[in-house]
């Protein structure tokens, strides 16, 4: 029982940041039906930044400023610099193309992640960066389970966030305007919404989203480098499919589940196979996950309702 609690609570930290990646590509999808794989790539750029600004703060394991300081500084940069990014690509990369076959939209939004990806690399290099080790390491019992501080942090941050996010899309004019652009673009028009306004505000929501789930991924596992967003960035869309991509509550209930079920996953058959098909094959699980969503329930788990898409 203690195994499951422990790889319960590790499955929903994790989970919680795939959800948060995921209803970046719900957001995009559930308006202007735009599968943005360079969205995985905005969170390393967040990541990337975030861990920068860090290091160049506290020089190593301990510094003179206070880690959640430090944390605090690094969110309130990677987010606009993602921000920008994300709007950037959607003004110039997809706007152009947004009467074209979907086909187009998707190699150039293939092509947006690898120049993200390049321009990264370039920027910061081939090798992986650290994240210094600047949050206190208290740990808590939980049922027999350890919880670290930052597990309880990310939890409650991303709560928070996915809350917020759901008064913004269900009680504000904004979330109306997306809400009807979501269900017919041309008569949310007629009736006076800025079309290119919303499709910008949701590429903004979703990069800045993406942004402190960087902050957020790189601070738990400790490291950051050029190529994390891509196989990230597939996760969360696994986890958007598997709630029902375009449905809000979808992409956070997917983006828990994935996580647990990667978790546990790696942690039972992990010790069943003696190590063989433990943590390091937990991928595995993720994309049985999404091969078997496709063929059995391809709407997801909520389905996908028009009306509530933003």
């Amino acid at each position: 029982m203690d195994i499951f609690t422990q790889q319960l609570i590790n499955g929903i930290t994790v989970g919680s940041v795939y959800a948060l990646v995921a209803l970046g590509y719900t957001m995009v999808y559930g308006i202007i039906g735009l599968i943005n794989f360079a969205h995985g790539d905005v969170v390393m750029v967040g990541a990337m930044i975030a861990t920068t600004l860090v290091v160049a703060l506290v020089g190593g394991d301990a510094g003179g400023m206070s880690g959640w300081l430090a944390v605090g500084l690094a969110v309130a940069l990677a987010v606009p610099v993602c921000m920008a990014l994300g709007w950037t690509a959607e003004r110039f990369a997809y706007r152009p193309l947004r009467r074209a076959p979907r086909l187009a939209a998707l190699i150039t939004a293939i092509g947006v992640s690898i120049i993200i990806q390049n321009v990264a690399m370039m920027v910061w290099g081939r090798n992986y960066l650290s994240f210094p080790h600047i949050i206190e390491p208290n740990i808590f019992e939980v049922a027999g389970a350890r919880i670290s501080i930052l597990q309880l942090m990310i939890i409650a941050s991303a709560t928070a966030i996915m809350v917020g996010l759901l008064l913004i899309v269900h009680r504000t004019r904004l979330g109306t305007a997306m809400r009807a652009t979501a269900q017919n673009r041309e008569v949310a028009g007629l009736m006076g919404v800025n079309i290119n306004t919303v499709i910008s505000m949701a590429f903004l929501i979703g990069s800045a989203l993406a942004a402190v789930a960087g902050v957020m991924v790189t601070a738990y596992y400790g490291v950051a480098q050029y190529t994390m967003g891509f196989l990230l960035g597939l996760k969360a869309f696994t986890a958007a499919v598997l709630g029902g991509i375009g449905n809000m509550g979808g992409a956070m209930l997917g983006g828990l589940l994935l996580g647990i079920i990667e978790s546990l996953g790696a942690g039972y058959i992990g010790d069943l196979t003696n190590g063989v098909f433990g943590s390091n094959y937990q991928d595995v699980f993720s994309f049985l996950v999404l091969i078997l969503v496709l063929i059995f329930r391809p709407s997801g788990l909520l389905g996908e309702r028009v009306g509530d898409r933003a």
